[in-house]
């Protein structure tokens, strides 16, 4: 029997991903899982595009708002999730979407993790008070010395991947990186990647849009619902963050939405260096007409059977 087709759709962040997939997953008659580790939190909103009402309601959505910012919620555990969801969704689609710029949680789902040795959780500690005493530039720079490869991938001001990938380094003796992309799991489903671009440019002129719709739509009042949390992982992401340096008294409001332009179009280049190392995704621009991706869906799925 012909396995089923997940198709993810990714690329950088305000590129459009979710229109497509509504478009595509009403072509298809299917349902989407979002992959998008921003939109997991039920009391993140306006600052993570979690799509609107109208857009949840054109097609069925899996994976959005389900965990509150204070629980733990790991790549692994979405995996797991979103695995267990595919199987009972397959049941009634013969092609369904993964939809998100998360590429970590795409390809959790569509190749699965990494394996990673177990290292004394004394290195952890000891990196922890290392960023708290000297600032996160010194692990950078300790990364950079030791996983030069790693260095250049990573979301550098993410201080718990940075720290990960160095405790993985100063535990084994190895790098971070001769632990990736290693052999994929078998997966009970084909795996089809559609990639939406656009000129670097555009990029930025639909980023700066976006961060402005925000503040239209709420983004200050909700970040200030959310600022006695601040120390919470889950609010250490680009549009939060800034604009608790705001409430603080550091920076301006002007200030800080620079800042939130600035490290999104450093996020969203970042998402592109990720899924353009992948030879298998498919590209199409990012005003490509749905029908035209769904031809060529039609036309993968086709060619299998």
């Amino acid at each position: 029997m012909n396995k089923p087709y997940l198709v993810s759709i990714v690329g950088p962040t305000a590129i459009g991903k979710t229109s497509k997939s509504i478009a595509l997953a009403q072509h298809f008659s299917s349902e989407i899982l979002s992959a998008d580790s921003r939109q997991f939190y039920k009391e993140l909103s306006v600052g993570t595009a979690v799509p609107t009402a109208k857009e949840l309601a054109a097609a069925p959505h899996h994976f959005i708002q389900h965990v509150s910012i204070s629980e733990k919620y790991s790549v692994g555990d979405f995996e797991k999730e979103a695995l267990h969801k595919l199987e009972k969704l397959f049941k009634k689609h013969k092609i369904l979407f993964l939809v998100g710029g998360s590429g970590l949680y795409v390809d959790a789902v569509n190749k699965g993790l990494d394996h990673f040795p177990k290292v004394e959780a004394s290195i952890r500690e000891k990196l922890n008070v290392q960023v708290q005493k000297h600032g996160l530039e010194s692990l950078q720079l300790q990364l950079k010395e030791l996983d030069p490869i790693h260095y250049k991938k990573v979301a550098l001001s993410n201080p718990q991947r940075v720290i990960r990938a160095l405790e993985i380094c100063l535990g084994t003796g190895k790098p971070y990186s001769s632990f990736l992309n290693h052999s994929a799991k078998e997966r009970n489903f084909n795996s089809l990647k559609i990639g939406l671009d656009a000129p670097r440019p555009l990029i930025y002129e639909r980023i700066e849009k976006r961060v402005v719709l925000m503040m239209q739509n709420g983004l200050l009042e909700e970040a200030r619902e959310l600022y006695p949390l601040r120390e919470l992982n889950a609010l250490n992401t680009v549009g939060y963050k800034e604009l608790f340096q705001y409430f603080d008294g550091t920076w301006s409001l002007d200030f800080a939405l620079s800042e939130i332009k600035k490290n999104t179009r450093r996020f969203a280049k970042r998402q592109l260096t990720w899924f353009k190392r992948d030879e298998h995704t498919y590209w199409f621009s990012y005003d490509a007409d749905a029908q035209e991706i769904a031809d060529f869906i039609t036309q993968k799925v086709d060619q299998k059977k």
